[in-house]
């Protein structure tokens, strides 16, 4: 638990979410696809917070907003999109979560998949600080 995720499991969850990142920026995503990428966002915040990385909070908010109308695009039309202007914003962040379980202990792991978890339970509306337009949650 002190050392970080082994190599092969580090790769695989990454190519897992960078292939949900591109179907779902081509329109071929759908809800299971969004909460995937929204769960890591969450994770790689509580990481974030721990030491693990220095990216603004705007660009995790960016990254929920986006979640949140691609979520309720696709019940509204089936069609299950990320929009174009925050695929940059996931690019990074998914980027950040690849260098965080690379150099992360899997202990800090394991307690930031925690805080998720406690997160998804609760009734906040999001675990990163700052105004949504919207006060729905992404994930439930």
């Amino acid at each position: 638990m002190l050392l970080p995720m082994d190599r092969v499991s580090a790769q695989k969850q990454s190519l897992a979410l960078h292939l949900a990142l591109v179907a779902c920026r081509a329109g071929h995503g759908n809800s299971h696809l969004f909460n995937e990428l929204m769960e890591t966002v969450y994770v790689a915040w509580f990481l974030q917070q721990e030491g693990y990385g220095d990216e603004p909070a705007d660009l995790f908010k960016l990254a929920e907003e986006a979640v949140e109308a691609a979520l309720q695009l696709g019940q509204a039309t089936g069609e299950y999109l990320l929009a174009d202007d925050a695929v940059p914003a996931f690019e990074k962040l998914l980027a950040l979560h690849d260098a965080q379980v690379n150099v992360a202990p899997l202990h800090k792991i394991a307690a930031a998949d925690g805080r998720l978890r406690r997160f998804l339970l609760g009734t906040a509306r999001s675990p990163i600080p700052g105004d949504r337009e919207n006060g729905q949650r992404s994930l439930n």
